[in-house]
């Protein structure tokens, strides 16, 4: 993925089911991120067009997208020095599941995204981080409506959530 300057940030987002929040194009455009990654449960892929108006798309299927055969299930990044792996289903609750840890190791990623829970989540099992931007489709139980950012940096990765309705940052209550 090419980028330029010392710093970039991305968007991430994941499971908009057909029905991205009406404010995320107006929350992305704020952002001004260098790609946007989509970790799955597209729903219908003109979804994808509208965010690669703001800026270029990777994305992978979510279990939802079966008729998207063009998109994979699995997608390595590299952005400057952190290379990142892509995918709908990557943990069991707050731990990384044994075949992803063992496939974003193998691939020397440090950073997993992923999809497909609907809940905001940032940590770390089996040496790696685990970043899920949470959901900014339709609501889900009383799960929040967000996206998130990857900023990165030669002093590091910085990775928040952002709330879609507001834009403030998102923590957990």
């Amino acid at each position: 993925m090419p980028f330029e300057g010392d710093s970039v940030r991305l968007a991430a987002v994941a499971d908009t089911h057909s029905q991205p929040h009406a404010k995320t194009r107006e929350r992305l455009e704020q952002l001004e991120p260098a790609a946007i990654l989509h970790g799955g449960d597209i729903g219908d892929l003109r979804v994808l067009e509208e965010l690669a108006e703001v800026a270029p798309v990777y994305a992978v299927r979510g279990n939802i997208d079966t008729t998207a055969r063009e998109l994979p299930d699995v997608l390595m990044l590299d952005v400057g020095a952190l290379r990142i792996l892509l995918t709908h289903i990557a943990v069991y609750g707050p731990k990384l599941r044994n075949e992803v840890a063992r496939m974003a190791k193998a691939e020397r990623a440090q950073l997993v995204v992923c999809g497909h829970s609907h809940v905001p989540f940032i940590g770390r099992d089996q040496g790696l981080t685990v970043f899920n931007p949470g959901s900014i489709g339709p609501r889900r139980f009383s799960l929040p409506i967000v996206l998130g950012t990857i900023d990165i940096s030669p002093s590091g990765v910085k990775l928040q959530h952002i709330a879609a309705e507001t834009g403030a940052t998102w923590l957990p209550p």
